[in-house]
């Protein structure tokens, strides 16, 4: 009987797994996802990704995990259909999230745990969205020590500052601003759009009262 060789494994990019369970845990994984990209757009050796696969052992693609959001340092950005880790330097995700659903709780979360921290991960949270409850785990050593306190907790790696309200978690940037929904990314053009065109018609309109003085305002 012929061995299976390496080069002949095959590592699945999906694992039959819905994204999320419901808009709410969809909504943050984006909203953590895409706010991290862009916290490091200009930043070309930090790989963001969400719903990746990630297998950490060539040879096996049973030992898998799928983090709603990971980043790695030291990786170029770049599209990918599984984060295998043995072509990527050896490098395992540094920082992971995970979103929490009513399907996915304290047994998936313990499970998770164990991956990763078996596996190198440096900073592991999870949020509950429902019940508004954030856990994080910092690397201490050779494991996974619980952070005691995470509201005001800033991520050594990432530099952003978690913050826990009567009713949500919000997230800020190292420069301050929090992070945001698309829908508020939305909102926010919409007011700049708003603003500019205001200005313009302001510059429209002192640009004619000029000409009606008698002044070239392209002169001004």
């Amino acid at each position: 009987m012929v061995s299976q060789t390496k080069a002949e494994v095959f590592y699945p990019e999906r694992d039959g797994q819905p994204m999320s369970d419901n808009t709410k845990q969809f909504r943050w994984i984006v909203t953590i996802k895409e706010n991290l990209e862009s916290l490091f757009t200009n930043n070309s050796s930090v790989f963001v990704a969400g719903d990746l696969l990630w297998y950490p052992v060539e040879g096996s693609n049973t030992i898998r995990q799928a983090p709603d959001a990971m980043v790695v340092f030291g990786r170029p950005k770049g599209d990918r259909g599984s984060y295998q880790q043995w072509l990527e330097g050896n490098i395992p995700p540094q920082v992971v999230f995970e979103i929490l659903s009513p399907g996915n709780r304290l047994a998936e979360t313990a499970r998770k745990y164990k991956f990763y921290n078996q596996y190198g991960v440096e900073e592991y949270y999870v949020y509950d969205p429902d019940d508004n409850e954030l856990i994080g785990w910092l690397r201490s050593d050779s494991y996974l020590d619980v952070i005691e306190n995470m509201s005001g907790w800033i991520s050594p790696r990432l530099k952003i500052r978690f913050e826990i309200t009567a009713d949500t978690m919000e997230i800020y940037r190292p420069d301050g601003e929090r992070f945001l929904t698309f829908t508020e990314l939305g909102q926010l053009r919409d007011q700049e759009r708003q603003r500019a065109e205001q200005e313009r018609q302001r510059a429209d309109r002192l640009a004619e009262r000029l000409r009606e003085m008698g002044v070239n305002p392209d002169e001004v």
